[in-house]
């Protein structure tokens, strides 16, 4: 068999990778770091065929070339998109090259003969959709909030009546607007509605939105799955003002942490919630409410997990390593 090689597609300054990568380099074990974005601009990629088929994939970077054969585990964590040569500046042509770059990369990464973490770049994709995470969680017996997912005002004024006015509503992808020309981004997260938001409903019809009724918190639960290890982290989200709503807001100074014992029944559903979507890894999100229910709000199939890991001890890190050299 030969010796282990991780391919680490991600950018520069990825805290993350780099953490695992010294768990690598302790264990002898080589990795290569990679870009998407470098393609083609700083990098190029060819693959040969014969009449028998596929001969020959190799990378080839500013570091020399490598041959993607001897890969035997890619991880998948925070790559930027391919972009279009900067001598490209035909707005159009750019556009399509870039494309073209993107669908050489995702057919490459996909057809490598060797294990994918978290998945395949086809399986995140399909992770991501939150409808089907509350599917897929009610299937495996987990608790989920009632949930609306509508561009329509009046669907939204009926839900928020039904539940006397307590009801949250969060985004159905990405909790940010980049404004590269002004420089600033606004941040959206989970938030409640307001009298303002009901008013103003009618501006759904641009852009749907996911509603659920407020789900009381004793704590807040990060469980991070790894192969089939489970790490559970309480966050006392209701120590701080700031984090109460959505943990996500960060008051770290003021929001305690620690190991929890989760429930083997419930750890076992976050297991295969994190298979059925195709994933060795997933970081799912709960809520432990005041009369003791688990309650699924999420799964990140691609989620952060140093802040735990340094506020708990646990080996969550250290449990990558073990999947990215498994056999």
């Amino acid at each position: 068999m030969s010796s282990p090689h991780v391919l680490v597609l991600t950018r520069d300054g990825d805290g993350h990778a780099d953490r695992v990568r010294e768990s690598l380099v302790r264990r002898g074990v080589r990795s290569t770091v990679f870009d998407n974005a470098d393609y083609p601009a700083r990098s190029c990629v060819e693959l040969a065929h014969d009449s028998r088929g596929l001969t020959r994939r190799v990378l080839y970077t500013e570091s020399g070339p490598l041959d993607l054969d001897v890969v035997t585990a890619v991880w998948w964590r925070r790559p930027r998109p391919p972009a279009a040569h900067p001598d490209l500046t035909d707005p159009a042509v750019a556009a399509h090259t870039a494309q073209e770059a993107a669908t050489m990369l995702s057919g490459l990464w996909e057809s490598l003969p060797c294990r994918t973490v978290p998945g395949r770049e086809s399986a995140l994709t399909r992770a991501r959709h939150k409808p089907t995470q509350l599917t897929l969680a009610a299937e495996l017996g987990f608790e989920i909030p009632e949930t609306l997912i509508t561009g329509r005002a009046e669907a939204l004024w009926d839900f928020h009546n039904r539940h006397d006015g307590h009801i949250i509503t969060k985004p159905m992808n990405l909790p940010w607007v980049e404004d590269l020309a002004a420089g600033h981004t606004v941040i959206r997260k989970c938030e409640f509605v307001s009298g303002r938001d009901v008013a103003y409903a009618a501006g759904l019809r641009f852009c749907p939105v996911i509603a659920q009724p407020y789900v009381p918190k004793k704590i807040e639960l990060r469980v991070t799955v790894v192969g089939r290890r489970v790490f559970a982290a309480e966050i006392h989200s209701q120590d701080s003002n700031r984090a109460g709503m959505d943990w996500r807001r960060y008051d770290l100074g003021a929001t305690r942490h620690a190991v929890h014992p989760l429930p083997d029944e419930v750890a076992d559903r976050c297991v295969a919630l994190t298979q059925r979507l195709g994933l060795v890894y997933g970081a799912v999100d709960l809520i432990l409410t005041p009369d003791g229910r688990y309650v699924f709000l999420e799964i990140n199939p691609n989620g952060q997990w140093l802040w735990i890991e340094d506020l708990t001890g646990l080996p969550i890190s250290e449990a990558l390593c073990d999947l990215l050299v498994a056999p």
